[in-house]
Formats: structure tokens, C-alpha cells, sequence
């Protein structure tokens, strides 16, 4: 790619605010959501929303959707593989995932692999940017991820069906119900994706050898208002695949990896005109399998179970002040082949303030502090202000304190486990400004990130690696984003983009961290007139080390991917409609590690009915 092109690129994504996912995801009238966090406390920091036309457009890959669709880098092992992201430059332990209002980060490995997800459970998703660990805890330092699951009390009964198949024998069927009356809400998600994913590597005679998966989920969430002021509420997840490990070498031998999670939340709410009141409990769990041949029934295991019970209390003084508290207590407990059976219990309790003091001008003041026997955790808080001088400008600035507590693996792995662990901690600022003019939405955020006590596994005595609070890390960037929309006649035009540079690096070699580009670039837009819309996206990937001495002859190449999107809407209502997809439509030859190539040119049919 030459520096023109990037160049050109660079000015046309000039900003990230995007104006098609500026709508509010709440109405408290109608729908009730667990995440309320995440409205009343987050008004200082920049939210990207993706509603359910974003999410059902794009494929069920939750690092698909956030890929195209968001500031984060996603390192992947081949389609379909292990998928984690890096968030702001920091590390995928780094980046929290929520579902509805809890922490599913997991604690073996301290993150998420976004390719256990499917994006289409959830009625909608928020990229948070930046610090929250004062609101959900550990690992909220680069941002966090929300999975949502809305309960609407309306008279309505809804049918959704996605059908889709592919190249490589790709296939998926997503299935939502919901059914709701001015008392009981209720709704069933099924999701099952699949594929052989033997994709031939471009420029080779190779194929992507023992790359097969598939995985079922299933959501059921319920609701149902006692009163007006009383209201129960239900979500349940249940997720299971089984992913085989692409090969280097053919003659490599051929092994799979099998998860299993679920997830179940019980949440009482109780609302008054001054007070707010929310019980919740939920009960976690998290288990994989590791199998070094396909023929064997020997495994590696690892199983946590967790329970979560968490108190909300509310209070507005007034119209403009609101004062929260909150008391959760988390316990852990797992084990598995290289870990004993361990316990963990974190108690936690929470001081959030949001004062409106003009139409205009707000703050919001955040404070955390947890206790638990295996580590000393720091005090946790938050600042931050928006305002609001004009009809179409804004600034909002934000700064807080944040951290991630060590994992099971860190701490209890046989023979390298390290009891001695201190807390990743961090000291962050950002500072958000956006425009907003007729049909143009413009912003430009900058950021800066000092994280200290960095947990890393180093070889010692006997070669043997161990955890070790070593590096500090100095993380300067910006993110910068453009929207437009236009109607013309009975024509609609859409055009977003993204542009996000981000410097990080080691303080005391003064490397950018490994697997961190310095560019990223997405952008995208629809036309669409009667009953055809045509869509295309681009992304851009900078080139990233995968070595932390930066040697120049260890990078992965920057990449450009783009997809081409039809759809024809057969219904009056535009509520039936096909599609047809071109993935990677120039045919790039792009992998995002090392020997892990991606497919070239691929196709996908899809069929989807709203009734």
C-alpha cells in the first residue's frame, strides 16, 4: 500500500463518532435492561452503540462485527480460531467483556476469546472506550465490551430467522422469539454456526488443514412486573463448541479444543420515586477441553465455577443529582489439570455520583474498592465532565485509575504459579470532542495510558516460565471517526469511518508492544433505494511486530480486506429479504499471525425472515 493511498485513507476517516450508532440503546418506557451502569455513569467517556440492524447485517463472528465496526485490533489465529483483541494498545486481559451488567472475563486466562460469541445473541452491543473498573471491575482498562439482552413490556410477539451458507461448507441459522405483554416479557436466541474452513492458502499448493468447527448457543430471558414499581428478571446463556487447531505443517498431529459456558442471572429490581433498588445473582461457568489427538480420550481440563451476588441502591436528590452505591461479592472456584482445587473471594463496594448542574454541563465522580486474601487491590476511581456549549458541539474529558487482578493460571499453575502477584494498575486520561452538523457527525479522541506492573511469563531458574509484575507501558493515541447520512428522493445513503492511531510501548526498551498496529482504518457505506441496498466495507490493518525487540524481519504485513454486500428485500414491509456477501473481495493475501493465513476471495448466501 502506498503512503498516497494510506494518506488518502487517513483524511477520509478524519473521525469515529459515528452518527448512525448515536442513538440511545435505553427507553426506560418500554424496555428494561440489567446494564443501567452503563447509561447513568458512562455520559463522560465515548460509547459506540450497535443496534440489532448493525449487528444482524454483519456476520454472527463476534470479532467480525467489532472488527468493521470499532477501534479494537483483533489478533486471530485463522478463521475461526483464537481471537483476541487489543484495545487502546493494551493486552486482551485488558479488555472487559459484560454481559448484561457482569464480568464474564474469564478467570483462568484473564480474557475473552470473542470467537466463543456469537454477535447475533444479543438484541445489541456498546463498545465502551477506556477506563471502568470503578464500574465492572477488573480488566475494564483499555475498554469494555457490553452484550446486551433487552426485555420489552409491550403487546408485540416477534419471529426472527437468519439463514446463511457459505464457502467452505459454512453454515449458520440464527432463531430469535419474542413475546411480550404489559406485564410478562420473555424471549428464546438460538444460534448454531459450523464450517469445514478447509480453505486453500492463497499463493500455496496448502490448504487450512484440521481448521473445522462449530458451536451452539442458547439465550432465555425472562421478565415479568409484579407492579409498576416491582419487576423479576431472567437471563440465561448457554454456549458449546468444538474447535480444531489449523495445522503449520501437514504433518503436525491433529488436536481440538472443546468449550463449554454457561451463564445465569436472577435480578430483582424495585423502583420509587427517589430510590432504585436492584438484587442481582448470577452463577458462572467456564470449561475447556484440550485434546493433543482427535483419536485420544485424554484431555487437559480446566473448569471455574463462579458466583456473583451484587446489591444496587440508588438515590436522586433532585432532578439533576443521582448518588449509587453498590456491594458485590465474587467467589471463584476452579481447578483442572495443571491447577489444584482453588477459592477466590473478592468483596467489592462502589460510590458512583452524577451531577447534572446546567442543561449543559455534567460530572460524574466513580470510586472501587475491593478486598480479598490473594492480593492487595489499589483504590479505584473515576472523573469525569461533558459539556455542552452549542447545538452541535461537545467535549467530554474523563481520567481514572483502573487495574486487573492476576488469573488462576497466574497464580495457582503447578510449578510456575506466583502467590506473590501485585495488581496491573493504570492511570488514564482522555479528552472527546464531536460535532454534530445536519447530516455530518465529526469527533476526534485523544488518549493517554501509564500502566505499571505489567504480568508477564518469564523464563527462570531451569527454563521453566513463571508470572512476574515486570514492564510498565506508556500508551499515547487517537481516535477519530466521520458519519453521514442522506436521504435523496427515495434514495438513503450512509458513509461511516474510522480512523485510530496508537502508540505503545514498553517504558524501559522503549518497543511498541507486539501484536499493537500503529494505524487502524475502517470504513464503510450503504445505498439503498426501494427494495435493493448494496453495502461494501474496508479494512485497513497496519503492519504489527510479533517480537518484542521489534526486529523488523518478525512483522506482520499491513493488510486491506474488503466485502461487498447485496441485499434484496422481497416483502412490502422489507422485512423478508436475501443477501448475498463477497468476503475479501480483491482476494488479499493477509494472515494476522504468523503461518495463519486467511482465505482469499469467499461467498455467502443468506435468507432472513421478520415476522
Amino acid at each position: 500500500m502506498t503512503f498516497r493511498y494510506i494518506f488518502i485513507l487517513g483524511m477520509l476517516t478524519f473521525c469515529q463518532y459515528v452518527l448512525a450508532q448515536n442513538d440511545s440503546i435505553i427507553n426506560l418506557k418500554e424496555v428494561i435492561v440489567s446494564d443501567l451502569q452503563l447509561k447513568n455513569f458512562s455520559n463522560t467517556q465515548k460509547i459506540i452503540y450497535l443496534k440489532d440492524s448493525i449487528i444482524n447485517s454483519n456476520s454472527s463472528s463476534l470479532t467480525t462485527l467489532l472488527n468493521y465496526n470499532s477501534n479494537i485490533y483483533f489478533k486471530e489465529n485463522g478463521l475461526g480460531m483464537v481471537s483476541s483483541p487489543s484495545f487502546r494498545g493494551t493486552t486482551a486481559q485488558q479488555t472487559a467483556v459484560i454481559w448484561n451488567g457482569i464480568n464474564i472475563n474469564s478467570q483462568l486466562n484473564g480474557q475473552t476469546d470473542f470467537n466463543t460469541i456469537s454477535g447475533k445473541s444479543f438484541d445489541n452491543i456498546a463498545v465502551r472506550s477506556g477506563g471502568g473498573s470503578t464500574l465492572y471491575g477488573s480488566s475494564a482498562i483499555g475498554g469494555s465490551i457490553h452484550l446486551n439482552n433487552d426485555l420489552e413490556f409491550n403487546e408485540r410477539t416477534f419471529n426472527f430467522l437468519d439463514l446463511n451458507y457459505g464457502s467452505y461448507n459454512t453454515f449458520g441459522l440464527n432463531y430469535k422469539l419474542k413475546t411480550s405483554t404489559q406485564k410478562l416479557s420473555s424471549q428464546i436466541v438460538i444460534s448454531r454456526n459450523s464450517s469445514d474452513n478447509d480453505y486453500k492458502y492463497l499463493g500455496t499448493n496448502s490448504k487450512n488443514e484440521n481448521g473445522q468447527f462449530h458451536n451452539t448457543s442458547l439465550n432465555i430471558d425472562f421478565g415479568y412486573k409484579f407492579s409498576p414499581k416491582n419487576i423479576i428478571k431472567f437471563y440465561g446463556q448457554t454456549f458449546n463448541s468444538e474447535r480444531h487447531f489449523s495445522l503449520f505443517n501437514a504433518s503436525d498431529t491433529k488436536t481440538k479444543y472443546e468449550d463449554f459456558n454457561t451463564r445465569n442471572l436472577l435480578e430483582w429490581e424495585h423502583l420509587s420515586q427517589k430510590f432504585s433498588s436492584r438484587l442481582k445473582f448470577a452463577f458462572l461457568t467456564e470449561q475447556y477441553k484440550y485434546f493433543e489427538g482427535l483419536n485420544t480420550t485424554n484431555f487437559y481440563y480446566g473448569k471455574v465455577e463462579t458466583l456473583v451476588a451484587k446489591y444496587d441502591l440508588s438515590f436522586n436528590l433532585n432532578k439533576k443529582l443521582k448518588i449509587n452505591s453498590v456491594f458485590d461479592f465474587n467467589q471463584n472456584k476452579g481447578n483442572g489439570s495443571n491447577i489444584n482445587n482453588q477459592t477466590r473471594t473478592i468483596t467489592a463496594a462502589n460510590l458512583f455520583l452524577h451531577h447534572k448542574v446546567t442543561s449543559d454541563f455534567e460530572y460524574e465522580i466513580t470510586t472501587r474498592k475491593e478486598v480479598t486474601t490473594n492480593y492487595k487491590s489499589p483504590f479505584l476511581f473515576s472523573f469525569g465532565m461533558k459539556y455542552t456549549p452549542t447545538s452541535f458541539y461537545k467535549i467530554r474529558i474523563n481520567g481514572s485509575k483502573n487495574f486487573r487482578v492476576p488469573t488462576f493460571n497466574d497464580l495457582y499453575w503447578q510449578g510456575s504459579g506466583n502467590l506473590d502477584l501485585k495488581p496491573e494498575s493504570s492511570i488514564q486520561g482522555e479528552i472527546s470532542n464531536e460535532f454534530s452538523i445536519n447530516n455530518f457527525s465529526i469527533s476526534a479522541t485523544f488518549f493517554k495510558i501509564d500502566i505499571k506492573d505489567m504480568i508477564r511469563w518469564l523464563p527462570g531458574n531451569g527454563g521453566i516460565f513463571s508470572p512476574t509484575n515486570t514492564n510498565a507501558v506508556a500508551i499515547v493515541g487517537v481516535e477519530t471517526g466521520l458519519g453521514w447520512q442522506k436521504k435523496i428522493n427515495k434514495i438513503n445513503l450512509l458513509f461511516n469511518a474510522n480512523y485510530t492511531y496508537t502508540k505503545s510501548e514498553n517504558k524501559e526498551t522503549g518497543k511498541q508492544l507486539i501484536y499493537v498496529p500503529f494505524h487502524k482504518i475502517t470504513f464503510s457505506g450503504s445505498l439503498s433505494f426501494k427494495k435493493f441496498t448494496i453495502g461494501f466495507q474496508h479494512l485497513f490493518n497496519g503492519e504489527v511486530f510479533t517480537q518484542s525487540d521489534n526486529n523488523p524481519q518478525k512483522i506482520i504485513k499491513s493488510h486491506n480486506v474488503s466485502n461487498l454486500i447485496m441485499d434484496y428485500y422481497w416483502s412490502k414491509k422489507r422485512n423478508h429479504k436475501i443477501g448475498f456477501k463477497v468476503l475479501n473481495l480483491w482476494n488479499e493475501k493477509y494472515e494476522n499471525v504468523e503461518n495463519r493465513p486467511f482465505p482469499g476471495t469467499n461467498f455467502n448466501f443468506n435468507l432472513t425472515f421478520n415476522i
